[in-house]
């Protein structure tokens, strides 16, 4: 198949029909019985439902339509890759935050990135049972939107802020599931922090509207947890950095574990700083 390199106006053609796809995904995981639904276990020890597999179906055979010749790597079909990936493709983590979804809570998300040449151009980040998602194109800027089962809404346009001065409030997004005692220490260097706990990609969402400041993540996560909220932010004004300050590649690695070590997101891309 012939490397297909996706650009900045060919990913903003794409981006409503992208939206569509997500949002259905979304509904089939609202769908899905909680109370009754089956859950079983990877290799990895994380769960997965029959939610995840419904939404990656949903996701998988609308992007076979909308771009068949783009390859795609979802978490659901990861063992089906062959990286490192050229030009562009998918990344999708169909549902993030598994464990916040069995545990009854909201916050969880559908996360749709399109990464050309290494780097997360387009991101969509969507919360079903918030009735929000989160989207951006580098270059073109970053939306919310709000959306009812199939019905989508107005695009609000957001940005992310700039980091309160030294010595002010600020607010820092940390997980519910996955907290690290680097991360914490992190926060803890710098006074006053207010931490708003969030569930999945959805911290992401947050910082790129700029209503948090920093998302610190000093634990291993996958890059489909990482590449859709990567480019929200960096389309809202930010920027998410490895742990030492600087660029995250995506899609490059040969080994097929897609691991990223440690990752920072920064509202404010004029405060990155390596990280000790």
């Amino acid at each position: 198949m012939q490397v297909r390199i996706i650009d900045g106006e060919a990913a903003f053609r794409l981006m409503e029909p992208l939206t569509v796809l997500v949002v259905q995904a979304g509904e089939a995981i609202l769908a899905v019985n909680r109370a009754a639904m089956r859950v079983d276990g990877k290799q990895d020890g994380s769960p997965v439902t029959e939610a995840d597999l419904a939404a990656d179906r949903i996701i998988a055979e609308g992007l076979t339509s909308l771009a068949n010749d783009v390859p795609s790597l979802s978490e659901e079909r990861c063992q089906l890759a062959s990286p490192p990936f050229r030009g562009s493709f998918f990344l999708i983590d169909p549902l993030d935050g598994t464990k916040e979804f069995v545990a009854g809570r909201d916050e969880f998300t559908v996360n749709l990135a399109l990464v050309t040449e290494g780097v997360p151009l387009l991101g969509i980040v969507a919360a079903p049972a918030l009735g929000l998602l989160w989207r951006g194109i580098v270059g073109r800027g970053a939306e919310r939107v709000t959306f009812d089962g199939a019905t989508i809404g107005a695009a609000e346009p957001i940005r992310t802020r700039k980091l309160p001065g030294l010595g002010e409030p600020w607010v820092a997004a940390v997980s519910r599931s996955h907290g690290d005692p680097t991360s914490e220490a992190f926060i803890d260097s710098r006074p006053n922090a207010v931490r708003k706990m969030c569930g999945s990609a959805v911290k992401f969402g947050r910082i790129a509207e700029g209503s948090a400041d920093i998302y610190p993540r000093f634990g291993p996560t996958s890059e489909w947890d990482v590449g859709a909220g990567c480019a929200v932010v960096t389309a809202a004004g930010g920027k998410v950095t490895d742990g030492k300050g600087g660029e995250i590649r995506f899609g490059e690695r040969g080994d097929n574990r897609f691991i990223i070590p440690a990752f920072v997101a920064w509202g404010d891309a004029a405060a990155v700083m390596p990280i000790d």
